[in-house]
């Protein structure tokens, strides 16, 4: 229940956000605006403030919460009618239209990236993750938290029967006692599936290599769980070993930072579009700045239109289709606002698929580290 609730206040941030970022353009209703701004005084002569930009027309009414509400959320001043039937199909013309002027009518990148965002996290916080790699790995995360902190639990008992067994001054029959105890302790460590210590050996040779990630992923959290960490680094020794014994918090973790941490995906991915046009004079870090901000907002509209999908029986051919579109709509998009030839486009979109692969994989690096050190 907490989780829709969330997935709901998430939405509606989501217009609002993207509301505040973008400017206002009509809306307003002449017949009962007054002669001044209500705001800084200045005459009128329109329906905004030609000073401070404010709208003349300021409703007081409670049904005017739930229009300005929906209106925030579904219109963005209308522009959003504008903007995605372009973004999906067009996106190079929306990209250089933009560009080169046109920004009354369309809803800004940065505007569109936010929105994207928080509709990605509410759909998210609503319907969840879905199956997959992503669940066995949350699943395989909890179940390495019990196991570590049913050995921490082992662990501390043993000790505190070594302790206990060093006394010089143990009674014989109590000594028994202890040994069968410790003895105890280790038998139930091993039904319960506690790892033991790993031996040298055993550490100098790594954890094995297997095909599944989740598996593999997991196998290397219980290797480095049984080994102990020195990297000669203090804090990072002391966060790597808060994530080994807590993997679970380390993920959640993971999913909080890439929602607060998305707009990182923007600056990561402008070198690689300024390598795709190299010491062109033509294009200029703000054109890269929006053709990377209106794929990425695209990219994340069409994750969440797939993992609706997923709900139906239709699942299955819409991510086959989500995969076979994300190549056509970057070759798309560089076509057209680069006014690339059909050769170039096709080459620049080939890479672009490496470079958005590694930005991708930095990314994760970076709330990798986030949730480590954190």
């Amino acid at each position: 229940m907490s989780g829709d609730i969330e997935g709901i206040g998430a939405a509606v941030t989501a217009g609002l956000a993207g509301h505040a970022v973008e400017s206002r353009h009509g809306g307003a209703n002449p017949g009962h605006a007054p002669l001044r701004c209500l705001n800084c005084g200045t005459s009128l002569a329109g329906s905004h403030c030609h000073y401070c930009g404010q709208r003349a027309d300021v409703h007081r009414s409670f049904g005017a919460i739930g229009h300005d509400l929906v209106h925030a959320i579904f219109h963005f001043e209308g522009k959003i009618w504008n903007t995605l039937p372009l973004l999906a199909w067009r996106p190079g013309d929306l990209t250089r239209r933009y560009i080169h002027g046109e920004r009354a009518r369309f809803i800004s990148p940065l505007a569109l990236f936010l929105f994207a965002v928080f509709l990605t996290y509410a759909v998210l916080a609503v319907v969840g993750s879905g199956g997959g790699v992503g669940e066995g790995i949350a699943k395989a995360a909890a179940e390495q938290t019990r196991s570590n902190a049913l050995k921490e639990s082992f662990e501390e008992e043993v000790k505190r029967v070594d302790a206990r067994l060093a006394a010089k001054d143990l009674k014989p029959a109590e000594r028994i006692l202890l040994v069968e105890e410790r003895a105890t302790l280790l038998k139930s460590a091993d039904y319960l599936g506690v790892a033991r210590s790993l031996s040298k050996e055993e550490r100098d040779k790594g954890p094995p290599v297997l095909d599944d990630p989740s598996e593999q992923m997991m196998t290397g959290i219980e290797f480095l769980s049984r080994t102990k960490v020195n990297t000669g680094v203090p804090f990072i020794d002391h966060g790597l070993e808060k994530a080994i014994a807590n993997p679970a918090l380390v993920l959640y973790k993971l999913q909080a930072n890439a929602y607060k941490f998305a707009w990182a995906l923007i600056p990561l991915s402008l070198p690689f579009m300024w390598l795709l046009f190299p010491f062109s004079r033509r294009f200029h870090t703000y054109d890269h700045f929006v053709f990377v901000t209106y794929s990425i907002s695209f990219m994340l509209l069409l994750f969440v239109a797939v993992r609706l999908f997923n709900l139906t029986i239709f699942g299955d051919v819409a991510t086959a289709f989500a995969m076979l579109y994300v190549p056509f709509h970057m070759y798309q998009q560089l076509r057209g606002a680069y006014r690339s030839s059909r050769f170039g486009a096709l080459a620049r979109a080939t890479l672009l698929l490496f470079f958005s692969l590694y930005a991708v994989i930095m990314f994760m690096l970076l709330l990798l580290a986030l949730g480590v050190l954190g």
